[in-house]
């Protein structure tokens, strides 16, 4: 699944990091095995029998298959230094706000007379608070990629287009699409 809008979310987050995420599938295994206080727990989460996971501890096997590599990275990153991790979304959503780049086609619903014809844009917008912490809470409970991407085009339309309330009062919807960059920064 290819989500620009939560995995750019998630990538900005994990810039907060303060120490590196384990690399070696060894480490990464360790670490799930002490995360979750046991290998059946770990296995049945990684879709693996109890005994690979056993091997891949005492660094009895090193190279996982790229599913299950890809599958470790994302469960360990998911659970690496959860405290780091909700102090910067804290930040962001309370005093700091986000940065967003974006290189996408864009276009809105204006009056007649308008240039509504949407197009190739590359913006670098940062967003006040209210609208990170809108961005991390839809993203918290699950909102998928539309939900996402329709929440960033509503931030932009009031803090770029609309200058926050002084121009473009009558515009009424922006529309992100053909996404060629995306990138948030906490």
């Amino acid at each position: 699944m290819n989500s620009e809008f939560g995995g750019g979310l998630d990538q900005a987050v994990h810039k907060a990091f303060t120490r590196p995420a384990p690399k070696t599938a060894g480490a990464r295994m360790r670490y799930l095995v002490k995360q979750h206080k046991g290998t059946r727990a770990v296995a049945q989460l990684l879709g693996v029998s109890q005994r690979t996971v056993e091997r891949y501890v005492k660094d009895q096997i090193k190279k996982p298959r790229p599913e299950l590599a890809a599958r470790m990275e994302r469960e360990v990153k998911a659970r690496w230094q959860p405290q780091i991790k909700a102090k910067a979304r804290k930040k962001a959503a309370t005093t700091g706000g986000i940065v967003v780049d974006i290189h996408a086609r864009m276009g809105y619903t204006a009056p007649i007379g308008s240039t509504d014809e949407s197009r190739i844009r590359h913006l670098t917008v940062a967003l006040p608070p209210r609208h990170a912490a809108r961005l991390l809470d839809a993203q918290d409970q699950g909102a998928d990629e539309g939900r996402l991407r329709e929440l960033t085009a509503e931030a932009l339309k009031e803090t770029y287009f609309q200058d926050n309330g002084g121009r473009a009062g009558s515009l009424e919807e922006v529309r992100i699409t053909d996404v060629v960059h995306l990138d948030f920064e906490l």
